[in-house]
């Protein structure tokens, strides 16, 4: 299967440090890897009901902002959250597009669960802070929701910085950027799971 990549920016504000060093990754991607980009602040989801006891589950239409999200994410076999930091976890609009993912795992025809098995997320962040360990609920996020779907986990790039293009002195960073997409990602697991 020939890979997809879709890179999901959840930041507020276009061209941060954690969309920069994204983009930094992506350039290593060989040229026949498809990537799509699609900002959430471009792309805005309404507020997500949860409907699993009380309403109808339809598909959304293809031409929605919901119906783009979600075509694009079935279509993927690489999804990269681009989230930066914020309080610690992913940014409000990343959380409000994987509450989304609830309703379309209910949604009938889509078999987004079994779809996504096996593939792979992977994620990019840049947070203003020296110690890593502070990313570690944004790191867990995005590994337990791998591990639910059954896919992938290729882990999260980390990059410091606050202003914007701090992140271009972070070398550790741009190093790591250069080889992330090229590990191996192994199945995601719960860590009850071992």
């Amino acid at each position: 299967m020939t890979r997809r990549f879709l890179f999901v920016l959840g930041s507020s504000r276009p061209d941060g440090n954690t969309e920069t060093l994204t983009r930094r990754a992506a350039e290593q991607l060989p040229a026949d890897v498809e990537q799509r980009w699609l900002s959430l602040a471009e792309h805005p989801l309404p507020d997500f009901m949860d409907l699993r006891r009380d309403g109808d589950h339809v598909r959304p239409p293809a031409s929605g902002t919901e119906g783009t999200l979600l075509d694009a994410t079935l279509a993927a076999t690489d999804i990269v959250i681009a989230s930066p930091l914020y309080w610690y976890s992913v940014s409000g609009l990343t959380k409000r597009y994987l509450d989304y993912w609830s309703g379309w795992l209910r949604t009938p025809g889509v078999d987004f669960k079994a779809t996504l098995a096996g593939r792979t997320l992977w994620g990019v962040t840049a947070l203003a802070h020296e110690e890593p360990e502070v990313a570690d609920p944004l790191i867990g996020t995005l590994n337990h929701t791998a591990a639910y779907m059954r896919m992938r986990f290729g882990g999260v790039l980390l990059g410091n910085g606050s202003r914007p293009g701090d992140v271009l002195n972070d070398t550790a960073a741009l190093t790591r950027a250069k080889t992330f997409f090229t590990q191996e990602a192994p199945l995601a697991r719960f860590p009850y799971e071992g």
